[in-house]
């Protein structure tokens, strides 16, 4: 007999002195063996569930996760997380709130993206027009320079000053096109956080 009290009183000691989760901790009670909020709510993280509790309350909370499989509570519990720190920083719109601002960003910089994408083919266009008027320019002044040499010929040296201005001018109208920035839009719908 009084061996099975001492063994009842190690278990009992081994009950109390284990801790609550953070979830009876906050509700002020006993923290069974089978607790839901235990695998979730560990004691060492006490404000992840106050603040859930306080935007769903410990009851919601509960019946939720009884009625999830237990292989998906893990990211319910990680969403009501998230969900409930979204609400306490804008208690009207909570996650989508948070959304839509991102979206708003995205599309400002993608408006921002296409502006500096349009200035840039304007200036390789002006670069290419500029490059092509001092190519005419100089090709007209080489083939009106006149110089005579020996007996009396008429001589013209603006053939190789002409091709070399004619590869760099073919050279630059080729990379007028070639954009530096490309915006890869495949990865836009996203999400760009995780829980």
């Amino acid at each position: 007999m009084r061996d099975m009290g001492g063994r009842k009183q190690g278990q009992n000691c081994r009950l109390a002195s284990s801790s609550p989760c953070a979830g009876c901790k906050l509700l002020r009670r006993r923290c069974a063996h089978d607790c839901v909020f235990a695998p979730y709510f560990p004691a060492s993280e006490p404000l992840k569930f106050a603040t859930v509790h306080k935007v769903f309350g410990a009851s919601n909370v509960s019946k939720l996760l009884q009625e999830i499989p237990v292989q998906h509570r893990g990211d319910a519990v990680s969403s009501l997380v998230y969900e409930a720190n979204a609400r306490v920083r804008d208690p009207i719109y909570g996650c989508v709130g948070a959304i839509s601002s991102l979206q708003h960003q995205v599309e400002s910089l993608q408006a921002q993206l296409a502006l500096a994408q349009a200035e840039m083919v304007n200036l390789r266009m002006r670069q290419a027009a500029y490059l092509a008027h001092q190519l005419e320019h100089e090709t007209l002044q080489n083939n009106t320079y006149i110089g005579l040499g020996k007996g009396g010929t008429v001589s013209t040296d603006s053939s190789g000053m002409s091709s070399q201005k004619l590869v760099e001018c073919d050279a630059n109208f080729k990379a007028m096109y070639n954009l530096d920035v490309v915006v890869d839009q495949t990865n836009l719908d996203s999400p760009m956080w995780s829980c």
